[in-house]
């Protein structure tokens, strides 16, 4: 089949890979501008531009597909069966959708119509599911809102990060997308409409300001939100006016209940960790990060650096 492939982040790359090792034609790959990365802020090609050229695939790069007819026109010319996108980023208009014979399939991180938006890997994570998985929809203008083609289950474990789900996830994505589009091809594919509405919140974009740490909410929440936000932002907090971020914790077996109002505050601090009193139970923090530091486990912290204000998340604290 002939495929235009439309994808930028990591997550994208896998499912591109696999249509290449499948023996489709590749006719085309539409990416987001390459943007400044790392300390020196150097222009970079993004994973699925890297990807493209390494593979000698024709690209096209844009910051926005919506009114551009450049962007049409070049989709147009690949003369593609079918369009793929997987964490393209962008919204993708009707003349676009409408180029392709078999129409435009999505790999989206998420079992729809749970979790429609930018960041279902992550909310998964944070709303504590014991599962997720992919789905193959086709797209329509809407946000996932399209008929879905195929879906994947994947287990949400107890110990799972943002990183390792959307390892998961990025992996079932393209094995499935490369099972569906024979059954496309062939008219064998049963395309099933989505529900008006979504069975979850909108899974909103993640920003660093998503990671900051509410100590008044339950220990749990904010163990999961750890987890959820491993390894980009991080979960984060202040302590002594600087940025700490928190790699690793648990929720404590220990009941040290602070008085009322202190939130954040450290109730302890030994070999297994630093015990936080949050709105509800205690936060054991096992890996921390202080700004200008590496990553280290809460032992090696202590060992290094005295605590002089033991309140996390204020400036201040008397």
């Amino acid at each position: 089949m002939r495929i235009v492939f439309m994808g930028t982040p990591d997550f994208a790359v896998q499912t591109l890979a696999a249509i290449c090792e499948a023996g489709h034609e590749v006719t085309g790959v539409v990416t987001q501008v390459d943007r400044p990365k790392g300390r020196k802020m150097e222009i970079t090609p993004g994973p699925v531009a890297a990807e493209a050229l390494r593979r000698g695939l024709p690209l096209y790069q844009t910051a926005r597909v919506r009114n551009n007819e450049e962007a049409a026109a070049w989709i147009r010319d690949r003369n593609p069966e079918a369009i793929v996108v997987a964490a393209f980023g962008q919204i993708i208009p009707q003349e676009i959708l409408d180029l392709p014979k078999y129409g435009c399939l999505n790999v989206h991180a998420s079992i729809l119509p749970a979790y429609r938006g930018a960041a279902p890997i992550q909310h998964a994570i944070l709303d504590g599911c014991k599962k997720s998985g992919v789905t193959i929809m086709r797209m329509d203008e809407g946000l996932d809102t399209g008929d879905i083609v195929s879906v994947r289950e994947v287990e949400i474990t107890d110990e799972e990060t943002g990183g390792s789900l959307f390892d998961k996830l990025a992996k079932e994505g393209a094995a499935l997308l490369v099972e569906t589009l024979p059954k496309v091809e062939s008219g064998e594919a049963v395309y099933t409409p989505q529900p008006e509405e979504s069975t979850t919140a909108y899974a909103s974009m993640i920003s660093r300001e998503t990671g900051f740490v509410d100590w008044t909410a339950d220990a749990a929440q904010i163990a999961r939100k750890v987890r959820a936000m491993n390894p980009w932002p991080s979960a984060w907090t202040t302590l002594d006016g600087k940025t700490l971020k928190i790699w690793g914790a648990h929720v404590g077996k220990e009941d040290l209940l602070g008085e009322e109002g202190s939130a954040g505050r450290i109730v302890r601090q030994d070999a297994k960790g630093i015990y936080v009193q949050t709105g509800r139970g205690i936060l054991i923090l096992d890996e921390l990060q202080m700004e200008g530091r590496r990553r280290m486990t809460a032992a090696e912290f202590l060992r290094g650096y005295v605590i002089r204000n033991p309140y996390l998340g204020k400036k201040n604290a008397n």
